[in-house]
Parts: C-alpha cells; structure tokens; sequence
C-alpha cells in the first residue's frame, strides 16, 4: 500500500511503500484488548504496603499481668486486635500482577493496531526526521505543521535530541520503532515516523 509522505514543515514530499503483512491486517478488539490488558498488568508495581505486628513499633511489654486482673488477656499492644496495631493480611508487596502473552499474539496485535492507525488516517510517514541540537520548539513547530498533536513518534533508532525534546511536550513522546507496542501505540491519537522506521519495524518483528 502506498501513502504520501511528509517533510518536517508539513508539505508532501512524496509517496513510501508500507508492507501489506504489517499495515493491512483486519482488526481483532478482543486480541487485542487482551494484550493491552496485559502490558498494563506487567508495568504495574505492587506499591501498597501494610505493616504486620513484627513491623509495627512498641508492643515489647505485655500490658498486664496474665490472670488476676479480670480482663482479657494480652501479649502485646501492637497486635492486630488493638488500635495502632499489625494489620492481618494487609498488602505486603509480594503480589504479582504480571501476564504472559505468547510473541505471535503481541506481534500480531501489534500490526492489527498499525493497520488501523493507517486505516484511520492517524498514521503520518516523514520523509526524514532529524534535529541538530535538543530543541522542544522545532518538535513543537513541527507537530503545528503537521496538525498531529497528541503524537508518538516512533524513531529508526536511538535519537538523543529528539527523545529529550519531545519529552516536555504534553501527550507527545518518542520512542525507537522496535520498542513499539500496543499500549503506547493507543495512548496516542497520532503515530509519526520516518519512513526508515518502516523497515526497522519489519525487521524486528518479522523475526518472531
């Protein structure tokens, strides 16, 4: 499939070729929501943390004698019964959130979202995309002309100026192409590249 091609002021430059088998696949929701569900899964952390009566402070002295005094009897004020005290069964950061989802089934939800980004009209190819020096007005300058804001820019590889300058743009970022995949490809409503990057992503994820 053929589409046009842009230069970094926004004027058409010319046509790219895409590869069908990537960006010409028919679109499963349940695939891939099963998969976005499970790139969320494995970035989540296990943050809550409740302390058990081992962990809470004080408590080393029983309160009171163990008969005799008519009321109940008890080891220490740091247990779980008192105010202040352990909590029984709290989140203790050993929960695993994490998701196995086989290669074949990533990848091939992979294309069936970069099929329908081009289907949509949300995928922009650049001619090239370079910068000097670290400058988040020209990325800025160059989302304006382009009308994509709200865009991940997907780069043939590591690009330090540009990484840094798209990253204090609000809902713009920039990460190598094969590192793609669906979650981040979703977060943003527009997908830029330059067309180097098309055989990168062929390349990657044509091999698994």
């Amino acid at each position: 499939m053929k589409v046009s091609i842009y230069n970094q002021q926004g004027q058409e430059a010319g046509k790219a070729e895409l590869p069908s088998e990537i960006f010409e696949v028919k679109f499963n929701a349940d695939l891939v929501h099963q998969v976005v569900v499970s790139q969320m899964a494995n970035r989540r952390q296990a943050s809550a943390k409740t302390k058990n009566r081992a962990e809470v402070r004080g408590g080393g002295k029983k309160p009171w004698r163990q008969k005799g005094t008519g009321r109940a009897r008890h080891g220490s004020i740091r247990s779980p019964l008192w105010k202040g005290g352990g909590v029984t069964f709290g989140p203790n950061q050993q929960k695993v959130f994490k998701k196995t989802i086989p290669q074949k089934m990533r990848r091939k939800a992979l294309f069936m979202v970069l099929s329908q980004k081009l289907k949509d009209e949300k995928l922009v190819v650049l001619e090239e995309l370079k910068l000097e020096a670290i400058k988040t007005k020209m990325i800025l300058d160059m989302l304006k002309k382009l009308k994509k804001e709200n865009a991940l820019i997907a780069l043939p590889e590591m690009d330090k100026n540009i990484i840094l300058s798209a990253r204090n743009i609000p809902k713009t970022a920039a990460i190598q192409a094969k590192d793609l995949n669906c979650l981040d490809i979703l977060k943003y409503k527009y997908l830029i590249m330059p067309e180097s990057a098309i055989k990168v992503i062929k390349e990657t994820f044509s091999k698994i």
